[in-house]
């Protein structure tokens, strides 16, 4: 009965701003998305059809997720859903928190999901478990980037730095288009336990099914390798699912914004090192002091999306709309900002594992 009504709320869950194509009258690439996301997730889930009113932003969200997190790699997939509980606490997206977490009750048991949930990584049982939450928790707020943990392989750091970037991606964009809450948010203690039980139960076949690497890459053309996204080599086919989802989102922030509010939005977040911009507001205000009106709408939304997701109004979605009505606009301008952030914390992590490599080869180094 629990999982049925988990089921049910997954499936009848309302996107939120845009009006999703339909899985049963979607045609050409969106339809080639849906049937590729069912036949591995069970059903069209709702970060999918968030996607839907832009074709290519919706390969591209697939492709970042399926990749480095639902592909059957050489780092487990308990490890992989760890960090990407990990983001979404960071992130401050409980929607992202429930299904990760409850991902965690079948792979990892109740102790160390909870302890997840609930902020409290150096509890965890699972040293691995714990070394790689406590690294996926902390990456956005390092200046430089946190070492990578030293046993991982390449292809391991690949897998993990994808599914720390996805992640980062996708949790602002769930801030954005989905409801706040997975699970009813009046649940507690051991009611929202043996939901969670229930989600997991659900998950598990989606958990541990084989999946071959690269599937989704056919859905975009190829594209070159963004220079930031030079920690993917461990992995051809995370490389290329970054290439072509890097050179999406290039296209759609030229296509809607204009290069001023661009300049506006990268230049904010080359400077920005994942802080906690609190409950006000005005460093989003005072960034847009110079922009012309029409710009400051597109503005404040990419800023929001891209520093403060949970702090995204319905006035700040009007606003814009008022100036692009599109649900393609608000999708796109969205997943432009969102990856604009995800992309320089992936950076950021290769750039650690650098500098302590660097490091260990110093004379004199343990």
């Amino acid at each position: 009965m629990i999982v049925g009504r988990v089921a049910a709320s997954v499936v009848q869950r309302q996107v939120r701003h845009v009006t999703p194509v339909p899985a049963r009258s979607a045609s050409g690439l969106v339809e080639r998305v849906y049937e590729q996301v069912a036949e591995e997730m069970r059903l069209v889930i709702p970060p999918a059809l968030m996607h839907s009113p832009s074709p290519q932003v919706l390969a591209a969200y697939w492709m970042l997720m399926r990749e480095p997190l639902l592909v059957s790699g050489t780092l487990d997939r308990g490890s992989k859903e760890a960090a990407a509980a990990a983001v979404a606490v960071a992130t401050i997206c409980p929607y992202c928190v429930d299904m990760h977490s409850g991902s965690m009750y079948d792979l990892a048991g109740e102790h160390d999901a909870d302890k997840i949930s609930a902020d409290r990584f150096g509890e965890l049982r699972d040293p691995r478990l714990r070394e790689i939450s406590q690294w996926a928790r902390g990456a956005q707020e390092a200046p430089g980037g946190l070492p990578l943990p030293a046993w991982l392989t390449a292809q391991q750091q690949a897998e993990l730095i994808g599914t720390v970037t996805a992640m980062h991606y996708l949790t602002r964009m769930v801030n954005v288009f989905l409801a706040s809450f997975l699970l009813p948010p009046g649940l507690t203690g051991r009611a929202r336990q043996r939901m969670k039980q229930g989600l997991g139960r659900l998950l598990r076949e989606t958990l541990r099914a084989h999946r071959e690497p690269g599937r989704s890459l056919e859905l975009l053309p190829d594209a070159p390798a963004p220079a930031d996204a030079a920690w993917a080599a461990g992995s051809p086919y995370i490389a290329g699912a970054m290439a072509r989802a890097a050179a999406v989102f290039d296209a759609a922030g030229e296509r809607w914004l204009t290069p001023t509010v661009r300049a506006v939005v990268s230049g904010h977040l080359d400077g920005w090192r994942g802080a906690d911009t609190g409950i006000s507001t005005a460093w989003c205000e005072e960034l847009l002091a110079g922009l012309g009106p029409a710009d400051r709408p597109a503005g404040r939304f990419a800023l929001l999306t891209a520093v403060s997701s949970h702090q995204m109004g319905d006035e700040t979605v009007a606003e814009f709309r008022r100036h692009a009505p599109s649900d393609e606009a608000l999708v796109e301008v969205a997943g432009w900002a969102a990856f604009e952030a995800a992309r320089r914390l992936g950076a950021r992590q290769q750039a650690a594992a650098h500098q302590a490599h660097q490091e260990t080869r110093r004379p004199g180094a343990a």
